[in-house]
């Protein structure tokens, strides 16, 4: 299970595969490097209408009363809607659907969509929202989740009559598992801490977008920019009460998504309403200002830990309170509150465990999942808290790390089992490659060394709504040319999903990858998947399409096996040719193959499908968190601070991942690149934010700020293959869990570089400074000494 550097030599194949394993370019590389890609604005159709949305100027308020008559009376205005035309709430979690395309009675945030007009430009629907009279009237607007958590009144989703109020906490998690207090009073060093993990935002290369049209037979069709297209239809189905079966979702490419397409937006439905209205085609597309509003980022969070651990090092107790700032909407609010202790449980473990996380809403733009989902905010207060812990017993970060490993095809504190597990391997990997047995503490002043580890779910054990069906579909269809199709309902967003299926059927049936063609979320054409989220797609999209290839190459190797009248394991099928493994001279093209199977076994196809075993543990929450598979992963960071700018550079970060089989290292490797750019982005640049009037601090990429390519440091890639015996061919989820060490990681570096504990995110220069100054005013101070500081609270 040695790590595999992806930037150095490839190691020699001996493992039996002929495309699996190898690096392949993308499906559609070429096509999006070309421009020839065709995303949701690419879209195009005659008698097309443009559409704009009248957006909230206020945090908190009733609508008393909405005068559109002005906008429609505007020549080249061809529909307007309000919230009594779709007043059915909606929500992707079934259980909380408190969301209205456009507002009904009430808005909750600057930006809530409160009226759509179509017409024949954009110019002309813009002109049409200034003319729409709203009246308003002013709320108190919770700016703060502990103050909204404290006064509840107004509500911001009040009550349903009958039901027990509960003000403006929106889900509320406690969970023990263990004898914590007991633990912790065993302990002999207990640290506790409050850390802060601030808002950050997806930033998306391409806007939403989305484009419906009504045909005449009655089917309504809608392009749209999502990472969940089956999820839509459904929506749509609801809010519009429309047959599900009359309703058409396509995705076309996507210009990333990050998990900020993953919930039904009101474009969606306002575009589909308007074409329903209007008999025309209606395309939405969204300022980046607009996208800012639609957020669904990363939840704040306030955090509280304590930690024990045995001289040795060995964790006796973790427990946490936390507070999460959920926005004005639930969106995947249910999830997140659960996955904000659920996913901490490893690779390390925990004795005893317990958490009590509170999602508060307030008159903020809506939370939701971002790469990480639920689980990065935690994973960085418990790392920085274990290197304190490593710190007060005088132990080095890494070993304690090791010390602490869960193992593998085990089960932890709350009942996850875990598989494979390549975490020390991982932890081997970086210490090897950042050299850090002799560097970490040795450098000159302003630069250090940090390390972090994290796991994370490969797909979750439980669908988006109750249901027995499988949580991902396939179909494959064999053309007598030798051209295989296959058929799948996986969103890709950038991440390479049809990329995996193509190496998977080539692989399974011996085809050239170029024979090999995906068609992809589309509702009329595809079976079903549940979306891109949770790092799901390689595993179940995955085994899927195992399932299918291996039900039609029993077929192909029947008819082979018929004709030369030998037993069906002597037939191999491989890149093009199909021949008998015990006499080579016997072959024939696999477009050959494919008309004797069609010959005696009717028209060549075959459907697969996944699903995953029960999982989770014996109590109300068990199964959230629950996965088939976790991946696992180490960071160390190297970084400069500057003491008198109070600057931090990410210089270098070794990124080790154990992903299982590694399908196509080349973008395994840019997925782990990746997420550790957005996490070291997430650490020092990026503040989602509102002023104390509510209205975003920033909402364009001029005032955001993400990393160019001068603020990347070297990223260094170091692939861990530990081989699920669940995965296809033994992988593993890549794309969100090695974002998560890359932050801690981070503080921890600080600290070695200049003694100070950074625990309040962003790391901005004035927070680096401010500490600076503490520490310096403690060393002065009667009885002091060069200790360690923390940031706590306070603005830069």
């Amino acid at each position: 299970m040695a790590a595999r550097d992806v930037h150095g030599v490839e190691p020699p194949w001996d493992d039996g595969f002929q495309v699996v394993g190898r690096a392949q370019r993308k499906i559609d590389g070429v096509a999006k490097a070309t421009g020839q890609a065709i995303y949701a604005d690419d879209v195009q159709l005659p008698g097309m209408l443009h559409a704009k949305t009248l957006r909230s100027p206020h945090a908190h308020a009733r609508i008393r009363s909405i005068d559109v008559s002005k906008a429609e009376a505007l020549p080249g205005v061809h529909a307007v809607i309000t919230g009594k035309d779709m007043p059915i709430k909606y929500g992707v979690i079934p259980w909380t659907p408190d969301e209205n395309a456009l507002a009904v009675d009430r808005v909750r945030f600057i930006g809530d969509e409160v009226a759509a007009v179509a017409a024949v430009d954009e110019d002309t629907a813009n002109a049409a929202l200034r003319l729409i009279e709203v009246d308003y009237e002013l709320l108190h607007a919770f700016l703060d989740p502990h103050e909204s958590l404290a006064r509840g009144e107004p509500a911001i989703h009040p009550t349903p009559p009958g039901k027990k109020p509960k003000g403006n906490i929106s889900k509320h998690v406690h969970l023990s598992f263990g004898e914590v207090d007991a633990q912790l009073a065993d302990a002999d060093a207990v640290v506790e801490d409050d850390y802060f993990f601030h808002g950050t935002t997806h930033t998306a290369i391409e806007p939403h977008c989305a484009v419906a049209q009504h045909s005449a037979d009655g089917v309504l069709t809608l392009w749209s920019s999502t990472q969940i297209t089956h999820y839509v239809q459904r929506a749509l189905a609801r809010v519009l009460e429309y047959p599900e079966s009359q309703i058409r979702v396509i995705q076309p490419c996507l210009g990333g998504a990050f998990g900020g397409k993953s919930d039904p937006f009101a474009l969606e439905f306002c575009v589909a309403k308007l074409a329903m209205k209007t008999g025309r085609p209606v395309k939405m597309l969204w300022t980046r200002e607009e996208v800012f509003y639609a957020h669904r980022g990363r939840h704040p969070m306030y955090m509280h830990y304590r930690t024990g651990a045995k001289k040795d090092g060995s964790i006796t107790a973790v427990d946490a309170k936390i507070v999460i700032d959920g926005g004005a909407y639930s969106s995947f609010g249910l999830v997140t509150t659960y996955y904000a202790g659920q996913l901490l449980t490893g690779p390390y473990d925990f004795p005893s465990y317990r958490f009590d996380s509170t999602r508060v809403f307030t008159n903020k733009p809506p939370c939701g999942p971002k790469r990480g989902h639920g689980s990065v905010q935690p994973r960085f207060a418990f790392e920085v808290q274990l290197d304190q812990v490593a710190e007060e017993l005088g132990l080095d970060p890494i070993e304690i790390r090791r010390k602490n490993f869960q193992g593998e095809y085990t089960r932890t504190v709350n009942g996850q089992r875990v598989t494979s597990n390549g975490f020390l391997q991982c932890l081997d990997a970086v210490e090897k490659a950042s050299d850090w047995k002799t560097r970490r503490g040795k450098l000159p002043y302003g630069r250090g060394l940090g390390v972090a580890g994290s796991m994370y779910i490969s797909g979750t054990n439980y669908p988006v709504y109750p249901n027995e069906m499988p949580q991902a579909g396939i179909q494959l269809k064999a053309d007598r040319s030798g051209l295989v199709t296959v058929f799948t309902g996986g969103n890709d967003i950038g991440q390479g999903s049809n990329s995996v299926a193509r190496t998977i059927v080539a692989e399974e049936l011996g085809l050239d990858p170029l024979d090999v063609r995906v068609v992809a979320a589309d509702t009329d054409l595809c079976p079903v998947d549940l979306g891109a989220y949770s790092s799901r797609v390689t595993f179940m999209v995955g085994n899927a399409t195992i399932d299918a290839c291996r039900k039609l190459r029993a077929l192909v190797v029947d008819a082979v096996a018929a004709k030369w009248e030998i037993a069906p394991a002597r037939v191999h099928m491989g890149l093009g040719e199909v021949f008998d493994r015990d006499d080579r001279a016997r072959r024939m093209s696999t477009r050959e193959a494919f008309h004797l199977a069609e010959a005696k076994h009717d028209t060549l196809g075959a459907t697969g499908s996944y699903n995953t075993p029960t999982l989770g543990g014996d109590y109300r929450g068990g199964t959230i968190g629950a996965s088939p598979a976790y991946s696992f992963t180490a960071h160390v960071v190297e970084a400069t601070v500057d003491d008198e700018t109070g600057r931090i550079t990410v210089e270098n970060c070794w990124i080790a991942h154990d992903c299982g089989r590694a399908l196509n290292p080349m973008l395994v490797a840019g997925q782990m690149e990746g997420s550790a750019y957005m996490g070291i982005a997430e650490a020092l640049l990026e503040e989602h934010g509102v002023n104390r009037f509510g209205l975003h601090a920033g909402p364009s990429l001029l005032d955001y700020r993400i990393p160019t390519s001068v603020d990347t440091p070297e990223l260094h890639a170091l692939i861990v293959e530990s081989l699920d015996p669940e995965g296809p061919y033994g992988a593993k989820e890549a794309g969100e869990g090695p974002l998560h060490p890359s932050i801690p990681a981070i503080s921890n570096a600080v600290f070695d570089a200049v003694g100070i504990r950074l625990t309040h995110l962003p790391f901005t220069p004035g927070k680096v400074l401010r500490a600076l100054r503490e520490k310096r005013g403690a060393e002065r101070s009667p009885g002091g000494k060069p200790a360690a500081t923390h940031v706590a609270k306070g603005q830069d």
